[in-house]
This record gives structure tokens, C-alpha cells and sequence, in this order.
């Protein structure tokens, strides 16, 4: 008698029971081209050999061809399921995996094989952790800064919610850049992001300047959930007010008809008004289009901020 297999685990088990969404049809400015260079199966070969994670594949990012075709690659780190279940993302949600200790190693490995100038390092959430995976990233900007000295780092943290002492941990660590998405604008928290708190996460940017002021912070948001623009704007002030320099600003796209409904497409000259307004604001860099996500350029966006804050300093020294 033959034994059947065994059902694969659904991806997302908490959104296996609600209604399909239409997935509507993109538009030409959205389009991107299958991946298919050899510089990306070489990527791809490298993070399956070193058993690393990427927010790359696991996010479904439209960008991945074009980003591993330049072996820039963004590692997602403390495993490949989230303890998380927002509406919009396409991480994998359930049981967490255990934490890898030779992780650390391997990242830094991968950082120097690709030589990166500057990479970014991300994770899912890992409220299981009694601080949240924050000495894990830790371990790994310790880890680069031994093997990769001139790399910069960059990393896109969880929330940390209910974790104290972690964004410390992290910080401790001195990243280059500390980021970490308000993703959505704060009334649609509750069915987009449920397991966060808006105010929390604006709070954690202002402390980690608070506690560093010579570490950049960064924040995005998706548009396209259903937020008007005056939202989108007020978003902006807030981050302002945590003295954060750069925003980006990227299109949702729906992964699945169980995710969350795509409301409409912005064009790409709202996404360049957007651009317009945040640098009107005073934030340092400012990523605006509909394939903006976090890590998207993120090396040329880093250099451009520095030489930002540079030039900014200068001014104010010859105006004293």
C-alpha cells in the first residue's frame, strides 16, 4: 500500500480562509523582465551554498532580477519564517526556524565574495526571541566589520516590540544605517500591519538618533493600500519630526489573492510630486517611484545621503 505524501505547509496558514482579492493587471511603467542572467544564477547559487536567506526571494521583489544581475543581494537573516502575519507581505508566517550560529560568518563570507561596497541586512520578526534577534544582528555587523572592513552597513530591523533593550543592542553595533518601515500610514495599521504599533515604530527612529546621532536612519512606506495622499504627507512630517533622513516611497504590488487588495496604481508623477514634497521637508535622500523598495539602490542612495550631510554640515560651519 502506498503511503500519500504529505500536504506542503501552506505558506501563509492565517490567510488560507479569507476571500481571494482580484490581482489587477499592471500597469507598462511596473513591468519588469524575467530573470535570467548568468551573474544572478551565480547569486542565487552562492546564497544556496551558504544557506543563506534573502529578502530578494522570500518578498517576491520585482527588483531581483536587475539587483542579482549586479550581485547585490539583500540578506534576510534569524531564518526564513516570520512570527508576524501583515496582510501585504509574502514571508512565510509560522513555527520560526532555530537560529543558525554559523549565520553570522556566512554573511560576511557572502559580503566578500560579492565585494560589496555596502550591503543591507535584514530579518523577519522573531517575537519568540527574548530580545527579538537583536544581538543576533549584532553578531553579523561584527562579523562584516571583521572581514569587510570598508563595507558599509545598512540594516532593516523589526520592531522590536515588547523587547527592551534591543534597538540598543543593535545600535551598540553601529550600522551605517538604521532602518526600519512604518510600511503604511498609521489608520490603516490595523488591517495591514495588526502585530504593530505606528507611534512604536516612529519611536524607535527617534531613539536611535537619540542615542547615535552620527548613525542615518531610514524609513519607508507602501502606497497603493488605500491611503490618501494628505496621509502620505502627514507620514512624512512624523518622520521628520524623528529627524529621519531618508523615506522611500514604493508602489504595493498584491502577492497573492489572499493578501491584502491593491487600491490603485500611482503614476509615476504622483511618485515624483511625492519625491518633490519630502525633499521640501528636509530629508536627506528620498526614494520615490513605483519600484522603490527598501534595499533598491540602496549603495548609490547612501552615498548620495552622506555627501548630503556633508555638504549641510559645510553650510551651516560657514554660517557660523
Amino acid at each position: 500500500m502506498t503511503t500519500p505524501p504529505t500536504p506542503a505547509a501552506l505558506r501563509h496558514p492565517e490567510k488560507a480562509n479569507r476571500p481571494d482579492n482580484p490581482i489587477p493587471r499592471k500597469p507598462e511603467w511596473i513591468r519588469v523582465k524575467a530573470p535570467v542572467s548568468a551573474e544572478y544564477h551565480e547569486t542565487r547559487n552562492m546564497m544556496r551554498e551558504l544557506k543563506l536567506n534573502t529578502v530578494c526571494e522570500e518578498a517576491a521583489c520585482p527588483n531581483i532580477g536587475e539587483c542579482w544581475a549586479k550581485k547585490h543581494a539583500t540578506v534576510m537573516i534569524l531564518g526564513s519564517v516570520c512570527t508576524r502575519a501583515c496582510s501585504f507581505c509574502n514571508i512565510a508566517t509560522g513555527r520560526p526556524d532555530k537560529l543558525d550560529p554559523h549565520e553570522p560568518e556566512h554573511v560576511a563570507e557572502a559580503v566578500g565574495r560579492m565585494m560589496l561596497e555596502h550591503v543591507v541586512i535584514t530579518s523577519v520578526d522573531r517575537d519568540d526571541l527574548e530580545d527579538g534577534g537583536a544581538a543576533h544582528f549584532a553578531k553579523v555587523i561584527k562579523a562584516i566589520r571583521k572581514s569587510s572592513p570598508h563595507t558599509t552597513i545598512e540594516v532593516l530591523t523589526p520592531d522590536f516590540l515588547k523587547k527592551p533593550g534591543a534597538v540598543e543592542i543593535v545600535v551598540e553595533a553601529r550600522p551605517d544605517v538604521f532602518n526600519h518601515n512604518l510600511e503604511t500610514v498609521p489608520r490603516l495599521y490595523a488591517s495591514i500591519r495588526p502585530g504593530a504599533r505606528y507611534f512604536h515604530s516612529l519611536k524607535i527612529l527617534n531613539e536611535v538618533k537619540e542615542m547615535d546621532p552620527s548613525i542615518f536612519t531610514k524609513s519607508g512606506i507602501m502606497v497603493g493600500l488605500g491611503e490618501q495622499r494628505e496621509e502620505v504627507l502627514q507620514v512624512m512630517d512624523d518622520l521628520r519630526a524623528a529627524d529621519v533622513d531618508f523615506i522611500t516611497i514604493g508602489q504595493y504590488l498584491q502577492p497573492t489573492p489572499k493578501h491584502a487588495a491593491l487600491d490603485r496604481f500611482w503614476t509615476p508623477d504622483e511618485f515624483a510630486s511625492l519625491k518633490t514634497q519630502a525633499f521640501g521637508k528636509g530629508f536627506l535622500q528620498v526614494a520615490s517611484s513605483a519600484l522603490t523598495r527598501s534595499s533598491y539602490h540602496a549603495g548609490d542612495d547612501f552615498r548620495r545621503m552622506r555627501e548630503a550631510r556633508e555638504a549641510k554640515l559645510a553650510a551651516s560651519a560657514a554660517a557660523e
